[in-house]
């Protein structure tokens, strides 16, 4: 809710009913660029579907983060970062 109103001040003010949503996870990855009318960066992999997995069966104004990116995220000090899932 605090994203989606500093973004309608960014964005202006059609942006505010905006949903998020995200999906974190951390592993391996490929990485390439897609050539055609407009060159893209592109990621593929298990890391990327389990995100996007993730971002689009979780809840709207959430960030959900797997285990191993939380896990990640404790051995760095950011465990204040982390809350467990509501049921």
């Amino acid at each position: 809710e605090i994203l989606t109103q500093k973004l309608e001040v960014t964005l202006g003010p059609d942006t505010g009913d905006l949903k998020l949503r995200f999906g974190l996870h951390s592993g391996p990855v490929t990485a390439g660029v897609l050539r055609g009318d407009k060159s893209r960066f592109q990621l593929f992999g298990d890391t990327v579907n389990t995100a996007a997995r993730m971002e689009h069966l979780g809840k709207i104004g959430k960030i959900h983060a797997s285990q191993s990116t939380a896990k990640l995220l404790q051995n760095a000090g950011k465990s204040h970062w982390l809350k467990p899932r509501e049921h």
